[in-house]
């Protein structure tokens, strides 16, 4: 599951598009945007040779534009300093994110829990039902205690190190390969994105790490042993989490012991993300809305927010809480708790002021395990099944048809919808 960039994340069905819903192909938008910022403007009004250029130069100028985007938002501001947003970043009026709400007094908050109080027998139950109650009300919750604490400041550091190396370092990692194991890129999917994202990344599977460690950049010269280190370390806490997640949901026995067994030998993304300082932030995004497509995703990031998620019908900014980690609950975990558990949007906005760096450890079971409602979870009366079975090869049908272009994944494998 962790082989494509997308493998762990569906589009939003929201109003608000991710960057690769429908929109015109990127030449003709890029061409209607230029051409309704210079009439807003009225810059050259009185040129008469304005917008008049052969359609060869026109084109060819594209093309140079459309081939230094796809380098990056890095190389992009490292090359020219921009200070206007290129029109192939901006979305529509209705796509981008209103201005942030100052009111934060009046804006709900996600649920915080301490694993110092799960690992506390006195206070697990307690701990269980705060887990229970933030998967099932939010989808979200920030996670203290944990234990990862250096290594993670150690992650941010060697990313931050990774995104300021020269652009012809970082570049040996391009691929046009969505399948690569080891992948620098930028927006979301940045070769179907009508409107792109102000995002670069380094994506690594971390499945099997001592086969795959070897083909990761070799620069910064300690990234090799602070990525794995800090991998295993997010590996471990998954563990941990789907262990106490399982409690939470009234499931033991054999059934919780399949599970916990599987994600030991599950898949594991690691996208290390850069968000530069935007010059014009209100125009566009650094990720669209989207859900995760695994189980549970495990957020690492610096102390610029940025992470909003959708609840009761709003966008909620997430505040990093000093030392914590974001976890939130993927497609997979919704369908395997019939719909208990909620899978949820959420996008990043970007600022103009600071560049954001943070580090998404995307979790699963096994591509090959096929996943449907925990049996214990179901019964004719109360609780009928809502989710089809689900696997891999599925989610691959879905990409490709043209269902995925109008529905969610979960809403293709929905039986119920209340």
């Amino acid at each position: 599951m962790a082989i494509l960039d997308l493998d762990m994340a569906r589009n939003s069905n929201s109003t608000a598009p991710p960057c690769h819903a429908h929109t015109a192909p990127a030449s003709d938008q890029q061409r209607r945007l230029r051409q309704a910022e210079c009439n807003k403007a009225g810059a050259d009004a009185d040129d008469p040779n304005h917008g008049h250029r052969p359609g060869a130069e026109e084109e060819e100028e594209e093309e140079e534009e459309e081939e230094l985007l796809l380098k990056g938002v890095r190389h992009l501001c490292e090359r020219r300093g921009i200070t206007r947003l290129p029109a192939r970043y901006v979305l529509p009026p209705s796509d981008r994110p209103a201005a942030p709400d100052h009111q934060r007094s009046s804006c709900p908050t996600i649920p915080v829990i301490d694993l110092a109080r799960l690992r506390a027998p006195a206070e697990r139950a307690a701990a269980l039902a705060e887990l229970d109650a933030a998967c099932r009300d939010y989808g979200f919750f920030q996670v203290v205690g944990h234990g990862v604490g250096g290594r993670g400041m150690m992650m941010l550091d060697v990313a931050r190190r990774f995104f300021d190396l020269p652009f012809g370092e970082r570049a040996r990692y391009m691929s046009p390969d969505i399948r690569a194991a080891v992948r620098y890129g930028t927006s979301f999917n940045q070769l179907n994105d009508g409107v792109l994202c102000w995002r670069d990344f380094l994506k690594l599977v971390c499945d099997d790490l001592d086969g795959v460690v070897p083909s990761w950049p070799d620069a910064p010269a300690d990234l090799r042993e602070v990525v794995s280190a800090y991998a295993r370390s997010s590996r471990r806490l998954f563990r941990e989490l789907m262990e106490a997640a399982l409690e939470a949901l009234g499931i033991g026995g054999p059934g919780a012991g399949e599970v916990l067994a599987d994600c030991d030998a599950g898949s594991q993304m690691l996208m290390v993300n850069c968000f530069p300082a935007c010059p014009e932030p209100d125009l566009t995004l650094g990720m669209p809305p989207h859900s995760d497509y695994g189980f549970l995703t495990i957020l690492l990031q610096d102390e610029v927010n940025g992470l909003e998620v959708r609840h009761a019908d709003r966008w909620v900014l997430v505040d990093p809480l000093p030392g914590s980690l974001v976890v939130n609950v993927g497609d997979h975990f919704e369908m395997y708790s019939n719909g208990r558990y909620k899978s949820v949007l959420h996008r990043v906005r970007v600022n103009s002021a600071r560049s954001r760096i943070s580090v998404a450890s995307l979790h699963s079971l096994p591509p090959a395990r096929v996943i449907g409602p925990a049996p214990e979870l179901v019964d004719d009366v109360k609780n009928p099944r809502r989710y089809m079975d689900t696997d891999f090869a599925t989610f691959l049908d879905y990409l490709s048809s043209a269902e995925g272009k109008h529905k969610s994944f979960l809403q293709t494998r929905r039986l119920l919808t209340s």
